[in-house]
């Protein structure tokens, strides 16, 4: 089965056709003998999207609907899809339109040529500038920062395999990492230049708020992929230079009261060297918070890898396990404890 995942806010003129073209995907030869669902999500909507998505249900058996209590946003929404799912193969697409069902038996093949997750790319982007530019600049940051590869991670047109999504937890604006945070635990990552359409109704939801928000969770997720397992070699390397600084500025400035020619101590001299004094010390409490806050989050982690049990296995061969033997072996009775016992 293929489940296809639309989170939706406010795109009530847009539902009918996109169920209409779906329909007509899966009457094509290339998807011969997958089954398919579709899961819309209704992100908290006010324009009566609910309303279409139950009536369309009623109509079509292969379309579940969820209504969140209110506007969560895209990553709740989807990792509301995510749980409801049925499918080996999971793709996701926006409710505007833009996003080409068409380009769905590709996603597919791209999955089953190994693939674990494949992320689309709009390579010629129907959006105003103001969204274009914004998004390159982001992209390129992503993709600097995490070492994966992606012309564009802001894309919602993307394919999973289903045990992608049971190792993930998406919250936040964490959706654009998917890519990412997979990559960390091993899966393969693949991207497929996809075709993208001017939306037809409706308007964008996109707002600069995003673009601040997107960037505190770059730094999230940039602490989890490199870090999350080995948290003080941040934090600890972090406190250490500033530990090191600190210690330099304080002989410094004892060193120049002590030896100096006696100029330290002048009216204008003692605001420069005091001043000194007060930042070297002011980087030794930040290294002391810094090293107790690495062997805190270090213990942290201990805990929780001690409590999880998917160690990031992908495959197992049949295991023939012998019968269990006695842990202590008997010797032999000697000859002495034979003639005793006759």
């Amino acid at each position: 089965m293929i489940s296809l995942v639309v989170p939706i806010y406010n795109e009530r003129d847009n539902l009918r056709d996109l169920l209409q073209e779906i329909q007509r995907v899966w009457q094509s030869a290339e998807l011969a003998g997958w089954s398919w669902e579709v899961i819309i999500v209704d992100d908290g909507s006010t324009d009566g999207s609910w309303e279409v998505i139950q009536e369309l249900a009623a109509g079509e058996e292969r379309l579940c609907g969820l209504r969140l209590r209110r506007n969560f946003g895209k990553a709740a929404a989807l990792q509301a899809g995510f749980h409801a799912a049925r499918g080996a193969i999971v793709i996701t697409l926006d409710g505007d339109l833009q996003d080409d069902p068409r380009e769905i038996p590709r996603f597919v093949q791209a999955v089953q040529q190994g693939a674990d997750v494949v992320s689309g790319w709009k390579v010629q982007r129907r959006d105003p500038w103001h969204k274009v530019i914004p998004s390159r600049v982001f992209n390129r940051l992503v993709s600097w920062l995490t070492g994966v590869r992606l012309h564009d991670h802001n894309c919602g047109f993307k394919a999973y395999r289903a045990d992608v999504l049971r190792e993930l937890h998406l919250y936040g604006e964490q959706h654009r990492f998917v890519p990412v945070l997979a990559a960390e635990r091993g899966f393969r990552i693949a991207e497929l230049p996809v075709h993208h359409r001017p939306r037809r109704y409706g308007y964008s939801k996109y707002r600069w708020q995003r673009f601040i928000k997107g960037l505190l969770d770059l730094g999230t997720v940039f602490f989890l992929t490199q870090y999350e397992h080995r948290p003080q070699h941040l934090l600890g390397s972090t406190g250490l230079i500033c530990g090191t600084l600190a210690v330099v500025g304080v002989v410094a400035c004892v060193g120049t009261l002590l030896i100096g020619d006696g100029s330290a101590w002048s009216s204008t001299a003692w605001a420069g060297w005091l001043l000194a004094l007060l930042v070297s010390l002011t980087l030794g409490l930040i290294s002391v918070q810094l090293l107790t806050s690495g062997l805190l989050a270090e213990l942290i982690v201990v805990r929780t890898m001690s409590q999880d049990e998917s160690y990031g296995i992908a495959e197992r061969t049949p295991c023939k396990r012998a019968a269990p033997t006695s842990a202590v072996l008997k010797s032999p009775p000697s000859d002495e404890t034979s003639a005793a016992s006759a």
